[in-house]
């Protein structure tokens, strides 16, 4: 859950908990209005606790290519060092570091070094 959400949640258990049960019973509220206010309060302070007890979301995984070796592609091959993300596909981060060399020969081949998003 997104912090924005949690607090959002946070905030309308509060006044859920607050303001109905409470212009309830200070009215002299009969059995029906007490149960309801106390359903209600009830309800907030469990919206209240499950709101708590929620975990951020897990950041999204990063691509990590470090020092990667040599890439050769040959009679129309292709060669990629680094992280190929086809179509701008994946989420998170992509880093390449140190990359090795591509080679790509013949025709209709490519060869690409670092973050290939193709």
């Amino acid at each position: 859950m997104s912090r924005r959400w949690k607090i959002t949640v946070m905030v309308v258990a509060v006044v859920g908990v607050v303001s109905t049960p409470l212009l309830w019973l200070l009215d002299s509220p009969d059995t029906g209005q007490l149960v309801g206010a106390s359903v209600q309060a009830a309800v907030g302070i469990a919206a209240l606790v499950w709101a708590l007890l929620q975990r951020p979301p897990a950041p999204a995984p990063a691509d990590l290519a470090v020092a990667t070796g040599n890439a050769a592609g040959t009679d129309g091959g292709t060669a990629h060092t680094g992280v190929r993300r086809p179509g701008g596909a994946g989420t998170g981060s992509a880093k390449a570091e140190r990359t090795g060399d591509a080679t790509a020969q013949g025709p209709g081949s490519s060869a690409s070094t670092g973050i290939d998003y193709s």
